[in-house]
């Protein structure tokens, strides 16, 4: 096991044992901190976020998608596909979910967009089990936001991105070991609030 899978593993242990209210009231947190971001970025009133839907003890992260779609903007929501890439699908509250094929993550039905869509964002929220002060980050152990993220930065179209994680998973710099297909992410949004990180 290498140390990212320890880390990994320990944080989902600790998000195992917490407990329902916890959980919404985390989920009101990354939606109140979550939209004081948003409104922050440049743009127009109304404006386009790549999102995630949090399951399990992951971060809730439906609060703030519906803090989005009820302040105007247009929400975006994954879908795995072949080959570890992602696909995107609009979010609105009538959409209707179904298990992915290939994670242990719900999928919103609906027209598939390329990655186009989220050069094209204000702004990504990203899934995370840990973040480090150097912004290194542990996923899923997946691999498709890396891929994404990659690909963005290839491009030069990355859009201002915060990875969500709980106050606890914020790790002091060089905690994670950074390996040749990580993409670090300039911060995090916890509960409690935003961190930047330096020279973000």
């Amino acid at each position: 096991m290498t140390l990212k899978d320890e880390i990994r593993a320990g944080h989902r242990a600790r998000r195992r044992a917490l407990s329902d209210s916890q959980l919404e009231e985390a989920g009101q947190g990354i939606a109140r901190h979550g939209m004081a971001w948003a409104a922050a970025l440049p743009g127009g009133a109304s404006k386009t976020f790549a999102v995630y839907l949090g399951v399990g003890r992951e971060p809730r992260t439906m609060p703030l998608m519906e803090a989005l779609h009820d302040a105007g903007h247009r929400v975006l929501l994954p879908v795995c596909e072949d080959d570890r890439q992602l696909s995107w699908v609009e979010w609105t509250p009538r959409t209707v979910f179904h298990r992915s094929r290939f994670a242990p993550i719900d999928e919103p039905d609906g027209e598939r967009l390329d990655s186009s869509a989220v050069a094209g964002a204000d702004g990504i929220f990203l899934p995370a089990t840990a973040v480090d002060g150097s912004g290194s980050r542990i996923g899923q152990g997946g691999g498709y936001y890396d891929r994404l993220l990659a690909w963005l930065d290839a491009a030069g179209q990355r859009p201002p991105a915060v990875a969500v994680v709980y106050a606890e998973e914020v790790l002091p710099a060089g905690t994670i070991p950074a390996e040749p297909f990580d993409r670090p992410v300039a911060g995090v949004l916890t509960p409690d609030g935003e961190i930047r990180f330096a020279g973000s």
